[in-house]
């Protein structure tokens, strides 16, 4: 099992890893941005010298683009499909070792995974999971992230040093996916060891520790569904919100699309909060905006989200020749999509490494992609993210990370690994701010 599982690593990461290592040192800011030979963990600078070479631009093994009106009009185009990590890139050869070598587990970024398949397959999940973010739903969702909030508010005032990604931003987006799945509490220290391993799935040219950790994190999450789907079929357990599904679904569809909910709805969603801390503090005249107007804190998310994306790339396929921009893209040819590069393009956000929770166009950015591919969790993301920053600011007006802020090393999911803080004086909420 490990010599086909190392095979398969070595096709989807391992080649493709020493490629892109030779590329990088050859000047290419793709290859670069892509195996984190960036400045201080910072990708925008090459980002834009990705920009700067022009709209569309071709590599050895992928087109890229970071311009806002390309990507998101291939992001709507049906002339695209979806593009498995599995397949980015890569040569016919190294793509049917992958498909030979398959691990025959649930895994969040390939098929059948709802982001991983186009229609009628996507359709047909998407439609099924849309009834869990209804308005109603939706509401109901706000009033226990509030709930939640409130109480873990509670648990870090009483903290001396607390880390705002471990015991504020985690537990409050894994206590919400717990009870949307259904899954008892009991499980959420193993969903935080699922989402924490696998995550990694999604950059290209992972080492092969990290990529065996991943692939031994989800064979656990799988098994813990599949039992949770059989559950659900046999009518043992209540379920959740999304209990409807294991009546629709196969096992495989379940646990992979489950899978993936526990990635959006917890990794994807801690990187916007703990983002969202970071560029408020290093932006004090847009905190004191929000303390003196709170209906701000809306269009502040959208900001956040544009500003720092929490996941910062993906791709898509051409199904047939296309001409963009002026570039013939043959069939079968992939474009890789810098979402946070599009996100800061100067020409749909001006100075747009500067944080305004003003901005007017703030909710167009792209960090929810955009098309049929649309995040289904962007509604609950914006929830929870806008619950927890106004929360945490209003509450403790003199918060302070206390250390240089740590990045979890990733390339796609962008978010940082810890954050210790000194909270300073407790501030009750609704009370005028002491000056």
């Amino acid at each position: 099992m490990r010599i086909g599982l190392y095979a398969r690593w070595l096709a989807m990461h391992g080649a493709p890893r020493a490629y892109l290592t030779t590329s990088a040192r050859g000047g290419d800011p793709l290859s670069a941005l892509l195996v984190g030979r960036t400045n201080g963990h910072d990708p925008y600078p090459m980002m834009e010298s990705i920009r700067a070479r022009g709209p569309l631009v071709r590599t050895k093994s992928t087109w890229v683009t970071v311009d806002y009106g390309i990507t998101r009009e291939i992001l709507r185009d049906n002339r695209f499909k979806v593009t498995p990590s599995s397949a980015v890139s890569l040569p016919r050869p190294l793509r049917a070792l992958v498909e030979r070598t398959d691990p025959a587990v649930a895994n969040p970024i390939e098929p059948p995974a709802m982001v991983a398949v186009d229609p009628p397959d996507h359709t047909r999940y998407r439609k099924l999971v849309a009834h869990s973010f209804t308005p109603r739903a939706i509401a109901q969702l706000d009033t226990r992230v509030t709930e939640v909030t409130d109480a873990l508010i509670d648990r870090i005032a009483g903290l001396p040093q607390p880390d705002l990604i471990d015991d504020f931003a985690t537990r409050l987006t894994l206590e919400i996916i717990t009870e949307l799945l259904g899954l008892p509490a009991e499980v959420m220290p193993r969903m935080l060891h699922w989402g924490h391993h696998a995550a990694p799935l999604l950059d290209v040219g992972i080492g092969w520790r990290t990529y065996r950790e991943a692939i031994d994190a989800l064979r656990d999450a799988d098994a813990v569904l599949r039992d949770h789907f059989a559950a659900l079929r046999a009518g043992s357990t209540a379920g959740g919100p999304f209990s409807r599904l294991a009546g629709e679904l196969t096992a495989r569809e379940f646990t992979s699309n489950a899978i993936l909910l526990v990635g959006a709805g917890f990794e994807t969603t801690v990187n916007l909060i703990g983002n969202g801390i970071v560029a408020l503090l290093r932006h004090p005249d847009q905190l004191a905006a929000l303390h003196d107007d709170p209906s701000l804190w809306p269009n502040a998310i959208e900001e956040l989200l544009r500003f720092d994306s929490p996941v910062q790339m993906t791709a898509r396929t051409a199904i047939c020749d296309v001409t963009l921009a002026g570039a013939d893209i043959r069939a079968g040819d992939t474009i890789t999509l810098l979402l946070g590069g599009a996100n800061r393009d100067p020409a749909v956000f001006p100075d747009p490494d500067r944080v305004d929770v003003t901005r007017s166009n703030a909710r167009d950015h792209l960090a929810f992609a955009s098309g049929i591919h649309v995040c289904l969790g962007a509604p609950l993301a914006r929830i929870e993210g806008r619950s927890a920053l106004r929360a945490l600011f209003d509450t403790f007006p003199d918060v302070r990370v206390t250390t240089d802020v740590e990045h979890r090393g990733l390339v796609n999911l962008r978010g940082f690994a810890h954050l210790p803080s000194q909270l300073g004086h407790r501030q009750m909420v609704g009370t005028p701010p002491t000056v």
